[in-house]
């Protein structure tokens, strides 16, 4: 991009050190280094100057905000792979290119998946607070602290994509026996390296499963998947995990249900009115039924910076002239 303008590149969220140190070496970036959520009104603010945007999930991308932004906006360019907070038809209908990060936070969000799944059962958390509240710990008892075995266990993935897939490959390492139901069928290969157990019916494949895991994206047609009536087919012993997005769980259902014994317990990375969680959920986590977390499933070093570099890419690839790599197209979210 030598000799030319570089595009003006407006970033919402404070980012890695090193990509932001890239960002000011090949574009005029502006950073956000106070890492403040900005408001809407400042949004408005970006879109009508900025040739480029880089939000994140926090942000709002709706159509109302698109339809403020000035000519020089070109190319909205997310560090996430969710793209569910960018109205991306009313970006294409402006002329506007979305791009994001996929295939990047697969083994971190999997990893995270995993310990959750272990952490409810084995009531991990319970065990650590013990020790960190009032440091009187009697000792070693038969019948203290018992939890479940997740080994011999029945998992079932809603949602076998590439994160699905390597919960999958954990859990079988650890003895669980692999169910899934997909919108399509994995290949025979990953069935047979699994031995895993295709569902065509969600609905026959809760009430078999011991524990279930959420990992399929966050679209209209996923919202309260597990509705309160799907979330009622589960068996009282079974656990949820979701490390995908809070609205596609029925949160209100799912916290009666615990609440009232009808399933034994939860692990959240992801809650239905993110950044807000529940008071009930609180409550339930103080009392060892569920263990939840601030949306950390992605949350490492390597990530972030792998993340970044994917941006990096796209915003160059479309300045010289290219297609971006990641371009999220309206027909296929």
């Amino acid at each position: 991009m030598a000799g030319r303008k570089k595009p003006l590149v407006v970033i919402t969220r404070k980012l890695p050190d090193q990509i932001e140190t890239r960002m000011r070496e090949l574009f005029d970036a502006r950073l956000n280094l106070d890492d403040r959520p900005m408001t809407q009104p400042e949004l408005v603010a970006a879109v009508k100057e900025a040739d480029v945007l880089v939000p994140t999930i926090t942000d709002k991308i709706d159509a109302a905000l698109i339809e403020q932004a000035g000519g020089n906006l070109k190319l909205i360019a997310n560090f996430g792979n969710g793209v569910e907070h960018i109205d991306v038809a009313a970006a294409a209908k402006r002329g506007i290119t979305v791009t994001n990060t996929p295939n990047v936070l697969t083994e971190d969000t999997a990893d995270m998946t995993m310990a959750l799944m272990l952490a409810v059962p084995r009531r991990l958390t319970e065990g650590a607070n013990v020790l960190r509240g009032d440091g009187k710990w009697a000792g070693w008892s038969p019948t203290w602290m018992l939890g479940r075995r997740i080994w011999g266990k029945r998992l079932g993935i809603i949602g076998m994509g590439r994160i699905g897939t390597a919960v999958a490959r954990r859990a079988k390492a650890f003895g669980l026996s692999i169910h899934y139901h997909n919108r399509h069928r994995v290949s025979p290969a990953i069935e047979d390296e699994l031995e895993a157990t295709y569902w065509d019916s969600l609905d026959q494949m809760l009430a078999r499963m011991d524990i279930i895991s959420v990992n399929c994206p966050s679209t209209p047609a996923t919202f309260h998947l597990l509705s309160a009536r799907r979330l009622a087919l589960l068996q009282p012993s079974a656990y949820l995990v979701n490390t995908a997005r809070g609205d596609i769980v029925d949160e209100d259902a799912l916290i009666r249900m615990i609440e009232t014994g009808k399933l034994a317990g939860a692990g959240l990375d992801v809650f239905e009115h993110e950044p807000a969680v529940s008071p009930k959920l609180v409550k339930l986590a103080e009392k060892g039924k569920v263990v939840i977390l601030p949306h950390m499933g992605s949350a490492t070093i390597e990530g972030r910076v792998d993340m970044g570099e994917k941006v990096l890419i796209n915003i160059r690839t479309y300045f010289d002239g290219h297609r971006p790599p990641d371009r999220v197209l309206p027909n296929r979210i």
